[in-house]
Order: structure tokens, then sequence, then C-alpha cells
């Protein structure tokens, strides 16, 4: 009779099956694409910007070994939540990069709504420690998982910088291990949320609204932002030149 103790799971495998064990998130492309979710089918000539984007994102992260994302606006209605998705989604094209999106909007959250996604979570749980991953996020293919929000939250900056929220997020990146963590945050001018979230990031990446945002409204957030962190970029969205490029 062999007595001997099983072997141990080998790391790899232990996180292959904690993202298997997330629920797999069902997109209607439609609905996506009509919100400008335009890197699921790749179909827009405007993916390659944002492939170009994932491209210099990765190469920073992995030139000095970050993970963690912030994306943010100086105010609302620039289209962050377009450029995190889009962004998440051209990530998730390349196989051996495992993503994880976070909407941490939390006075407004857009993820779920721009999805379309059913009986999204609750992230003020999560981040209280009273969900865990499997109530929270969503698995998309097999290396992109997505963490909606359903309601809005009270006192969102207190929250977002509590000790729960860190070893919340911190037991998440030990569990699935991701690459990269892109967190959806709220506008820069309109609260101290972001502020507040900032010591959980390695570099923040700024979106601009060609349209609205003034360079006083953009010098301003920079500048908040490299006293804190790393400003890996500012993205011009909404541009007037062409309704179907970024740049950056």
């Amino acid at each position: 009779m062999d007595d001997r103790s099983p072997a141990l799971p080998e790391p790899l495998e232990i996180v292959r099956g904690a993202w298997e064990g997330l629920p797999p998130l069902v997109i209607d492309h439609d609905a996506a694409a009509n919100n400008r979710v335009i890197t699921l089918d790749r179909l827009s000539p405007a993916h390659g910007a944002f492939d170009m984007m994932r491209t210099k994102l990765l190469r920073l992260l992995r030139e000095n070994n970050w993970t963690s994302v912030a994306i943010t606006s100086p105010t609302p209605a620039c289209g962050k939540t377009c450029i995190a998705l889009n962004l998440a989604f051209s990530l998730a094209n390349q196989r051996d990069c495992r993503t994880v999106l976070v909407d941490l909007d939390l006075r407004r959250p857009q993820i779920g709504k721009t999805l379309a996604i059913k009986n999204p979570g609750s992230i003020e749980s999560f981040l209280k420690g009273d969900a865990g991953l499997r109530e929270t996020f969503f698995r998309y293919g097999d290396n992109l998982a997505i963490g909606p929000n359903r309601q809005a939250v009270q006192y969102s900056a207190e929250l977002l910088q509590s000790a729960a929220a860190a070893q919340s997020l911190r037991e998440m990146r030990q569990e699935i291990k991701p690459d990269v963590i892109l967190y959806d945050l709220p506008p820069m001018l309109s609260t101290d949320d972001v502020l507040a979230f900032l010591p959980n990031v390695d570099g923040v990446v700024l979106v601009a609204a060609s349209d609205q945002s003034t360079v006083s409204e953009v010098d301003i957030c920079e500048q908040s932002l490299r006293e804190k962190t790393n400003v890996l970029g500012v993205v011009l969205n909404k541009s007037q030149y062409s309704q179907e490029q970024y740049g950056y």
C-alpha cells in the first residue's frame, strides 16, 4: 500500500484552477459595439490604436516589474471606462497575459452597464472582505477577469483607502496572479477617490477628451498624479479628426 501523501498541486495549476472557478461571462457583442467597445471583435480600424497602447503599456510594466494601473480622467464623460474596456480586451488577445479589470468608479459604476452584465456583484462587499472572487468577478475567455459593480457606494474614498480594501486586493493578486490589473477610477477633479487609492497602484493612465478637457485640467491632474505615482501616458479620446481613432 502506498501511504505517501499526495503531491501538492503545482502553483500554475492552482492559479489555473482559481481562474476556471470564476463564472464565465457571456457578452452581447452588438451591445458592446454600440457602446464603443471595439476590441472584442477587432473589426473597427481603431482597434489598432488600442493594440499599440497595449504594447506600450506592457513594455513599461515589464521593464519596471509593475502590475497595477489606474485609469482616470480630469472630469466626467471623457470616456475613461470605454478606454479601460478596450484596453482590457486588447490585453486579453495576448494569450500569455492574465488581465483583471475592476470597476472602482464606486460612485458611478459603468462597466456592468456598458457590457450589459446581468446580476453583477458588489465591489463594495468585495473590498470590505464580505464577498469572494467568485461572487464578484467574471471570467472572459481564459485570461481576462472583470469585476463590475452593481450599485453606487457611499463614502467611497474611505473604502478605497481602507485596510480591508488593500487586503482584499492583495488576496486577489495572490490567488489569480494577474500580469496586469486595470482599475477604472472616478474622474480626478470630481472626488478625492483617485488620490485615496493611488498608493495601491504602480502607475496611472489619464484619459482626456479632445472636445471638453482643457489644457489646464490636464496639467493640474498630471502634476497631482506625478507627486503620488508614475504617469504612464495620456490618452486623447474623442478626437475631432476621426471618429474612429484615438491618440496616445
